[in-house]
């Protein structure tokens, strides 16, 4: 969008320079404006904000006034490839006289996702290649991904499996579900399972608790993982019974994605003690985006206001290359910048790894400023965040791990050499 003006009315006042205001005031400004007629029951009714989601570009034209009939043709071309669905919680977190607004970007259809659809794949990490049984993803070891669902509460515009949107939206049958157990109980050296989707909170709570309680029969399943938006895009999700369920099958771990500081309002706060009250541990998990978040100042201010409400940075992706998204993507340079400018600058804990997925399901690898500068057998020259140079003695004593790394190199070179051959 290029301006975001919204419709005066008598009585409104003037909305304040909102970089200045916290995203729950906004939250409150924007709902008094666009829903004043919905009480606080229905407002936080989890059902309600999916139900009354907006997903056709004419109900979300009457937001705005004065919204260009140009405008209005783009986005129905966008949407007929590339849907769009907001909650009305989500929505109301926008400012509507920023025209770049972080919030905005990530929930509205933009011209770019099919001006610049040349660019990308659908599928970039493989991940149909990877499956062993219908939705289930099995590329590391001891991992592996199960996609549960297509739906989530907002189609975020850099989604990485944007791919699903056209397919119409979906639960898994639970024929497919139990093939995938079934993989899992075969499969004892898998420990760690990640449910995704879509978003796996959009599950009726009974559905949930059975596939959860299900993976917890399985006695070398260590470690259960949810991937969800939920706390950050309809936080009413997040209710009694659900946390029961979560406290009763531990370990879980729940990964959210918070990718602005206009996320964090006092409602996601809410959401996010509830999960750690239940004994449920919190990682974020950040995509790095063009324009929304890809700046040092930014990048620390999220890390801040998530360690207050003890959420822990723990990943920041760079964009994967999926189609439709390239206007969101940053060079890897700009991740590498970010790190550069929080090491050092901020506590250790607020600092998370950078990271590429690798395409082709080559898997996540850190990449991290370059702080040695040069090593030998008898010491390790590095710098710090400070650009001093210290050097580092390297004790001789510890060969035998460094024997057993050079033996994997040589073993993986090898069969480097053997696939290309």
């Amino acid at each position: 969008m290029k301006s975001m003006g919204i419709e005066q009315k008598e009585g409104d006042i003037a909305p304040k320079d909102v970089k200045e205001e916290p995203p729950s005031l906004r939250l409150e400004q924007n709902r008094r404006r666009f829903f004043p007629e919905i009480p606080d029951e229905l407002w936080n009714d989890w059902k309600w904000q999916f139900k009354n989601r907006i997903t056709d570009i004419e109900r979300l034209s009457r937001f705005f006034f004065n919204f260009p009939q140009k405008d209005l043709m783009e986005l129905r071309a966008v949407t007929s490839r590339y849907p769009m669905a907001i909650t009305p919680y989500y929505f109301c977190l926008i400012n509507f006289d920023d025209p770049h607004d972080p919030i905005a970007k990530q929930a509205i259809p933009s011209l770019e996702e099919i001006t610049l659809s040349k660019w990308g794949k659908e599928d970039p990490l493989a991940e149909s290649r990877d499956s062993v049984v219908p939705g289930l993803v099995h590329r590391y070891p001891d991992r592996v991904l199960m996609v549960v669902t297509d739906v989530c509460p907002m189609l975020c515009r850099h989604c990485t499996r944007k791919r699903e949107w056209h397919k119409g939206f979906w639960i898994r049958p639970r024929s497919e579900i139990e093939q995938m157990l079934e993989y899992i109980r075969k499969n004892p050296h898998i420990r760690d399972v990640v449910i995704s989707g879509g978003d796996p909170l959009t599950l009726s709570n009974s559905r949930l608790e059975e596939i959860i309680s299900k993976l917890r029969e399985i006695p070398h399943v260590e470690i259960i993982r949810i991937g969800t938006r939920v706390p950050v895009v309809m936080p009413q999700r997040i209710d009694d019974e659900l946390c029961d369920i979560l406290s009763k099958y531990g370990p879980i771990w729940i990964n959210v994605q918070f990718n602005h500081p206009n996320e964090v309002t006092s409602e996601a706060a809410r959401a996010c003690e509830k999960i750690l009250r239940a004994g449920v541990p919190l990682n974020n998990q950040t995509v790095l985006l063009r324009g929304i978040n890809d700046s040092v100042e930014i990048q620390k201010k999220l890390s801040h206001d998530l360690l207050k409400i003890r959420v822990r940075p723990y990943y920041l992706f760079h964009a994967d290359e999926v189609e439709g998204t390239e206007h969101f993507r940053t060079s890897i340079d700009a991740g590498i910048g970010i790190i550069e400018g929080l090491r050092g600058h901020t506590s250790g804990l607020g600092v998370p790894v950078f990271v590429v997925d690798l395409p082709e399901g080559g898997g996540k690898v850190p990449v991290q400023p370059q702080y040695v500068l040069s090593r030998n057998e008898n010491e390790v020259i590095f710098r710090n965040y400070q650009w001093r140079v210290f050097r580092v003695r390297n004790p001789k004593g510890n060969s035998e791990g460094m024997g057993q790394s050079l033996e994997v190199l040589k073993r993986f070179e090898s069969e480097f050499k053997a696939r290309q051959g």
